[in-house]
Order: C-alpha cells, then structure tokens, then sequence
C-alpha cells in the first residue's frame, strides 16, 4: 500500500507531523512512538523527524522546484525509511554484513574527501547535533544496502553487443543539436502479478495525470504528488541523457517531439509511463583516443610463509642472469612463473594500456627500452622481472565508444532494476501504519 493512499487517520497524523517543521519546541516535547512496522522492525517517530529533516536540507541544496508540501516530505520521509529497514532485513537474512574495519575505512575516506581528519570530522558533526555513533551507523548501513543492491541487483545484469550495436546507431542518427534530452517522468506501478482490477486503477490514475497536465498544472507538481518512481519527490526530474541510453520506442518518440511536450501515458509491463521533454542540447561528439601501450612479458614469484622475499628475489635475479645468457623468456616464465594467466603464454601480458597495472609495475615497465629485461621488483602480487618487447601509440576511440555505451546501458538498466526490486520487497512486506499509537 503506498503512503499516499492510507486513511483519513494516517492524513490527520501527518499534518500534525508538519509542526516539527515549524515549531522546534513543540517537536521536542512529542513522546517518542512507533508510527510504522516494516517486517519485523519498526519506524519511531524520532527517526522519521530526523529523516524529514535531512530530506528537506537536501531539497534545498538542489533548489528543488516547485519545493514539495510539508506533508509530501514526511510521506517520502517515511518511505524511504521503511525501504531501508525493509533492505537492512534481506541483507540480513542473505548474511550481508559490513564489518568494523570496513566503516572506519569508509569514514576515513569522507574525512579525507573533506579535507579533515576523523577528529575533526567528530568534531564538525557534533556542531551540526549529529552523534558520531549515529553517523557511524548510518555508513555502515549504507555500505550494507550498497551491497544488497549490488549482490542481488547490479551483478546480475547483462549488456549484449547488439544493446551496445542499437545505444550506437541512435546516438549517430540524432542531429547534432539532439544528442541529449532532459526527460522528467512519471510512474505509475503496480505490483508484481498485478490483477486486471489493478492495472485498470494504475492506468485510470495515468490518465487522471495526464488530464492534469494537459490542464496547465505543473508536471513536477504531479509527479511528487502522484507518481510512484523514487525520485518523485524531486518532481521527476531525470536529469540529461543521451538518445542512445533510451530504447528504441522511446527513442523515436522523443525524436518526434519538441521541448515542453507531454508523452505518454504509455504502458511497460504492468506499470504507466509519463515522459515530459523539457529540451535539448548537442551532446560532446567522439573525441579520438589515442593512447601509448607497452608490450610486455613477465615472471612473478609470489611470497608466503615457505618463500620470503630475499628468496623471491634472488630467484628472479638468477632468472634475469640466465636470460641475459641466452635462455628464452619465455621458457623460463612458463617453468618458473607464478601468474597463471600469464604463465601459460610464456609471461605475455599482451599490449598494456596505462592504468591497468599497479603503479610499481608500470612505473618500472615504463623504464625500459625495447627488450630490455628489469631488476627484480615487488608489488602487492609478489616479486616480478619484467621485459619490454615493443612501443605503439594505439586508436582506442571505437574501444572507448564501445565502453562508454556499454556503462550507460548498464547504468540505466541498473536504476530500472533496483527500483522494480524495491518495489518488490515493499509489496511482499508486512507494513502496517499506525499513527495513533503510543
């Protein structure tokens, strides 16, 4: 059941709620209560104060328009609550944790995107009233549900060549000045299985929709008030993307229609769409990418508890003599090396773009000439020698094409995915609303 849709009950106690807003003193001397069962846990009134007023401060940062009602917040407030505690849920009884080193990791790395020591971090939240602990808290179950999502969700998805073959060809056909549309949308769900009854309610209020836009009412204004996708609160607003990220109905929907036009409502699977083209612009056409690779070949000798690291590295010294001498790399890598991978062809990584070694092992590959054979180094793998067989500079703009389709689509797919996912927790939930308890 969505938020929106409770009982007269539920709306009298969301009004009262708006005076959190307004009046802080009156907020303090409300009783601490349960105003919902997610599952087996439960939402307190002190949370969705909290949640509500993060939601509003980050409104505000993005200068939302039009800025939602009070009671619009509070419902997406409470939502969003119930989804996280329903995820902490799955991601328990999957047995996905994040454990404390992992936090602190995670901690360390917002203090230092901020300039800041942990210190200073504590020190910095505590001015804004947030406890250390909380906020602790609050990154580990991030880190948790990122988890989830990426297990169960993210993972899970598959980009074919012809998805990347058609992402291509739209982009190409769009006209310069059309490579990119900003797209507002509007969903209107159901669940899964839904019943006729049910898709004849989400296509009745589809259309109840469109009557209001057509009617001059703001399409950001209904969609935080009607639709069901998680962006709603922020009017719908998707922000820009390419032709090419769109399917290919949407596509040529789009290509037909001017900036300000209404499309839709049109139906996928079982829910309704609203799409409002709020303009276009000329996309960055493909730059060519021309990068310097390397061609090498290596033998790794791994350390452990039998082979320490004096003992890798006389190895790999006394292999760099016998090289030296005469012997072929490649019989030496494919007897003695510890790189499976590589081992097998002789120590040959192929052609190596930058980045895609660890800085050690590129730094010294890029020390050598052509045939020339490294002292032993170490890096995080073990103890190398490496040789450099050749020096290209190589086109990677179709390569680069190619990738940059294939993340979009991924991407794309990904926010679909997570959001029918969501979806599906909520609707095979308990969740029970009680705003007169306590």
């Amino acid at each position: 059941m969505k938020i929106t849709d409770t009982t007269q009950r539920l709306f009298r106690f969301l009004t009262l709620l708006t005076l959190l807003f307004a009046v802080q003193t009156q907020a303090a001397q409300l009783l601490d209560r349960i105003v919902a069962v997610a599952g087996d846990d439960v939402v307190m009134l002190s949370e969705l104060r909290d949640k509500a007023r993060e939601l509003l401060a980050e409104l505000k940062a993005k200068q939302t328009r039009p800025m939602p009602s009070e009671q619009q917040i509070i419902n997406s407030a409470l939502d969003k609550l119930i989804e996280e505690k329903l995820e902490l849920a799955e991601a328990q009884r999957l047995g996905i944790t994040a454990d404390p080193d992992t936090v602190t990791k995670a901690i360390e790395r917002i203090a230092q995107n901020n300039n800041l020591t942990v210190t200073e971090l504590r020190e910095a939240l505590k001015a804004e009233g947030m406890d250390f602990d909380r906020f602790r808290d609050k990154i580990r179950n991030q880190i948790i549900t990122s988890r989830l999502i990426n297990q169960e969700v993210t993972n899970r998805i598959q980009v074919s060549k012809s998805e990347i073959d058609q992402y291509l060809a739209r982009q190409a056909a769009a006209p310069d000045e059309r490579r990119e549309v900003h797209l507002m949308h509007m969903l209107i769900a159901t669940p899964d299985g839904a019943s006729p009854a049910q898709i004849r309610q989400a296509q009745e209020k589809a259309g109840e929709a469109r009557a209001r836009l057509d009617k001059g009412e703001s399409f950001a204004a209904v969609a935080q008030e009607m639709s069901d996708a998680s962006n709603a609160i922020q009017g719908g607003d998707l922000g820009w993307a390419k032709i090419g990220q769109l399917t290919s109905a949407i596509a040529e929907l789009v290509s037909k229609s001017k900036p300000g036009d209404v499309i839709g409502p049109f139906r996928s699977g079982a829910s309704f769409h609203l799409l409002k083209v709020a303009g276009f612009r000329g996309g960055r056409g493909d730059e060519r990418k021309v990068v310097p690779q390397i061609h090498a070949r290596h033998i790794l000798i791994r350390t452990d508890e039998v082979t320490s690291d004096e003992e890798a590295r006389t190895r790999l010294q006394q292999l760099r003599q016998r090289i030296l001498g005469g012997d072929d790399f490649a019989t030496l890598a494919r007897s003695n090396s510890q790189d499976p991978g590589s081992a097998i062809k002789g120590g040959d990584l192929g052609w190596v773009s930058p980045g895609t070694m660890v800085p050690k092992f590129e730094e010294e590959m890029g020390k050598l000439a052509d045939g020339q054979v490294s002292e032993p180094f170490k890096t995080r793998f073990g103890w190398h020698i490496v040789q450099v067989l050749g020096h290209r500079q190589h086109d990677e703009t179709e390569e680069a094409r190619r990738l940059a389709a294939k993340k979009a689509i991924r991407d794309l797919k990904a926010k679909e995915a997570t959001e029918q996912y969501l979806r599906r927790l909520r609707d095979e939930a308990y969740v029970d609303i009680r705003p007169d308890q306590g």
